[in-house]
């Protein structure tokens, strides 16, 4: 097996070329491998690989499954995926070709039969979008997530899917097995939704048919608003779920506008320094009837929900990646997520129309994605207040709904805009547009 000190060195330069590390602004000059442990031997070998990473007294924590073959020509499925590639190290066995394991099926395979002994698969794929972890798909039956940057005891998403599943909410993906060593799940298994759509890209392809067609929402082929109304419907029943499994705590607006103005505090932007930000803040401080506090999605947007033949389903309940697990675990309003999915339908129609290549007609179709946004904003919160309002979960007077989407609204693109600073440049004036929007009035609840 590879020694630990010659890998360490090696991740220096591997973990900030990965998609999901998260320290990527960071100059990393040392790893400490923390777990090295064989799980197949000899060729191709899997290696398990837990490392961690020191940056000025905050540690990360990273799961990395190693392949390895005997050195020589790469194998096909690494061409292309130089970045997946750790490099040629020696080991008892001579010299060694060391890799992401979740690239190689013949080692994907052999994971998922250590985590499910009890069931028997075939074929594996890598699902294309990879963000701070890493999915499989098995005989499209099942989906195995891998944790890539690890927390202190159970993981977000496992533990709020097992107590959903546990009271019966119907529209998660099953769960079938997790794989936990120590105080980490490194690994969860769930019913795969075959078949399914997530909503990212319903509402893309809703948006090119309705510029193409240059005709309104409703008339135009790929209209979403019956699906936006279903969705509100769906994310109603979650949140009154949520309640049920996992509690429901007074409501305290003072906390909330707290977590607020810190995150206004910590914006580089030049624009979020403007004093009448803190207005939608101030008003939120003042709402005498806020709604209770409960367990939220915490990343809800169109990307986070799966429309399949039997409805919605909800994805990925880890939270907002750049925030900390101990905050994406506090109670807060169901706002916060309804804020989330009003503002993906603001970067739907945005990014679609940014897609548009003639200038001359941006300004008739930016009529065009206000038409469309506007009508499925309604839509959602139509179908969530309905069915909401039997839970007792939201305020009863609308003025306070309304205050509370507004500045839930305004969070959402503050931490948009640092988010873009990051990884999308280009994307931040997406944000921006709606932070101007929301500093001068409300919106509707």
């Amino acid at each position: 097996m590879i020694e630990r000190d010659v890998l360490a060195k090696e991740l220096v330069e591997f973990l900030p070329r990965q998609r999901w590390f998260g320290a990527k602004d960071r100059d990393l000059e040392h790893v400490e491998v923390t777990r090295l442990e064989e799980l197949r031997a000899p060729w191709p070998a899997l290696v398990h690989a837990l490392a961690e990473v020191d940056l000025g007294g905050t540690v990360q924590r990273y799961q990395v499954p190693l392949g390895l073959r005997p050195a020589g020509p790469w194998p096909e499925f690494l061409h292309g995926a130089e970045h997946a590639v750790v490099g040629e190290l020696g080991t008892a066995e001579g010299p060694a070709l060391v890799y992401d394991a979740l690239l190689d099926p013949e080692l994907s395979l052999a994971l998922v039969g250590i985590v499910v002994p009890d069931e028997h698969v075939e074929r594996v794929r890598v699902m294309s979008v990879e963000q701070t972890n890493s999915s499989l798909v098995f005989d499209d039956r099942l989906i195995m997530k891998i944790f890539r940057r690890l927390g202190e005891g159970p993981n977000l998403d496992v533990e709020v899917t097992r107590a959903l599943a546990d009271v019966g909410f119907p529209y998660v993906a099953a769960p079938v097995a997790v794989w936990r060593q120590d105080d980490h799940d490194l690994a969860f298994v769930q019913r795969f939704l075959s078949g399914g759509v997530d909503g990212w890209a319903l509402s893309l392809t809703s948006l090119r048919d309705l510029y193409a067609e240059e005709a309104h929402p409703a008339q135009a082929g790929g209209d979403f608003s019956a699906e936006a109304r279903r969705l509100g419907i769906m994310t109603a029943e979650l949140h009154l779920d949520l309640a049920a499994a996992l509690g429901s705590w007074p409501a305290d607006v003072d906390a909330w506008a707290d977590r607020m103005e810190e995150q206004l505090a910590r914006a580089t932007h030049p624009m979020l320094a403007a004093p009448e930000l803190r207005a939608p803040i101030e008003r939120l401080r003042g709402v005498r009837e806020p709604g209770v506090s409960i367990r939220v999605h915490g990343d809800y947007h169109l990307g986070q929900a799966m429309r399949t033949d039997e409805g919605w389903f909800v994805l990925d309940f880890e939270g907002e990646p750049t925030r900390p697990p101990e905050e994406r675990r506090l109670p807060s309003s169901p706002f916060k997520d309804v804020a989330g999915m009003l503002r993906s339908f603001d970067y739907a129609s945005q990014i679609a129309l940014a897609e548009r290549a003639e200038p001359v007609r941006r300004e008739a179709l930016a009529m065009l994605a206000a038409a469309w946004e506007g009508p499925n904003r309604r839509s959602f919160l139509d179908g969530y207040n309905a069915g909401a309002a039997k839970g007792g979960i939201l305020p009863s007077d609308p003025e306070s709904r309304q205050v509370l989407l507004a500045a839930f609204e305004l969070e959402k693109a503050v931490y948009e805009v640092a988010y873009e600073q990051a990884h999308r440049p280009d994307w931040v004036a997406i944000p921006l547009a709606a932070i101007e929007r929301l500093a001068s009035g409300l919106s509707e609840a």
